[in-house]
């Protein structure tokens, strides 16, 4: 199916690095092509996108819908075309109200560290992801890499969502209903899939969540303070307190949620609560410690914050240039192709 035209929203690299942004761990189901589009379902549609130093640039690939006009049972199904507030979807995905230069300064000027940090990492922004896509995905992550949780929540895709769409020869999936993961057999066919004790959990919270009242209650969750959000996730199957703020963070709205994994226990124990260094695991209470520092440190956003200094402690972002890196970069490599004409052109004066 062919993409709409190229579209934009203005956007500075500074408010938000897609390059971060959706490769450090929070969605797994962007992926970047060899020329270099991101490329992901969003809504229910098929997005691909770049950005340059202004402005985030996108095409979107949409799903015929076919309908059967009321006014004539007997017609040819026609094609209809929706008419679509692509622009609203992004800003609202990436919370482009919310101004993160800003808070980068409130949080350079209470954290050193993160002065430093930041300097390479901009444009780290957190997702506002679909609870259900978010919480099953978080599910998958326990005890997992970011490339075996990307193939899981691919296969639940593939097995249980409906096929939306293909575009080059690649084949794209909605996310699974709640009720096609709460079905009986989806225990079973997931551990045949390879997702060993996390099949059980998936298939028990997706039928939990069914009975406590499906989408909308956990749609609910936003509206609710981020304590009581986090103990009700915390009711269902597989879900503690890390997935449990990860969720919160990322899909329900309260940016205070830290969830302390082992990369955040180890930021902490160097940087931020030195008395942990000789700590060996996370405790309820050493968690409990670590959640209160950062949220004494950096505020309202604090689940922001430590997202950046968490993307900056992960191997593969550290290979990759930042923005900032390769601006530099090519800077010096644009000042020495101006230079060398002249550098050439003393070499022929000095032959004369």
């Amino acid at each position: 199916m062919a993409a709409t035209s190229i579209m934009k929203i203005p956007c500075k690299m500074a408010e938000l690095s897609l390059d971060i942004s959706l490769n450090c761990g929070q969605s797994f189901r962007w992926k970047k092509s060899l020329t270099g589009e991101w490329i992901g379902v969003l809504g229910g549609y098929l997005w691909l996108m770049t950005q340059d130093e202004t402005c985030i640039n996108y095409r979107v690939v949409q799903p015929s819908v076919k309908i059967e006009p009321a006014s004539s049972p007997s017609a040819v199904k026609t094609e209809l075309k929706e008419c679509i507030d692509y622009e609203h979807i992004l800003k609202d995905y990436f919370q482009l109200d919310i101004d993160l230069e800003s808070l980068y300064r409130q949080w350079s000027l209470a954290d050193p560290n993160f002065n430093q940090v930041a300097k390479n990492f901009a444009g780290v922004r957190m997702l506002r992801q679909d609870p259900v896509e978010n919480l099953f995905a978080f599910i998958c992550s326990s005890n997992n890499n970011i490339q075996r949780i990307t193939g899981m929540v691919e296969k639940l895709c593939e097995n249980y969502g409906n096929q939306l769409l293909t575009h080059e020869d690649v084949a794209y999936y909605s996310f699974p209903a709640l009720e096609s993961l709460a079905a009986d057999k989806v225990e079973s066919r997931l551990r045949t899939l390879g997702f060993g004790y996390r099949a059980k959990f998936i298939q028990q919270s997706a039928a939990k969540i069914v009975e406590n009242g499906g989408r909308d209650w956990l749609m609910n969750l936003r509206k609710v303070s981020y304590p009581e959000a986090k103990t009700a996730l915390m009711t269902l199957p597989g879900i503690g307190a890390k997935v449990a703020d990860c969720i919160c963070l990322m899909s329900l709205d309260h940016s205070v949620a830290i969830p302390v994994d082992t990369h955040v226990f180890q930021i902490a124990k160097a940087s931020y609560v030195p008395h942990l260094s000789q700590t060996k695991s996370v405790t309820d209470k050493v968690y409990k410690e670590i959640s209160a520092h950062f949220q004494s440190l950096f505020g309202p956003y604090a689940g922001w914050a430590h997202s950046v200094l968490f993307s900056a402690d992960l191997r593969h972002l550290k290979a990759e240039p930042s923005p900032a890196k390769k601006r530099s970069r090519e800077k010096s490599q644009d000042v020495s192709s101006k230079e060398k004409p002249k550098k050439d052109e003393i070499r022929r004066k000095s032959k004369k």
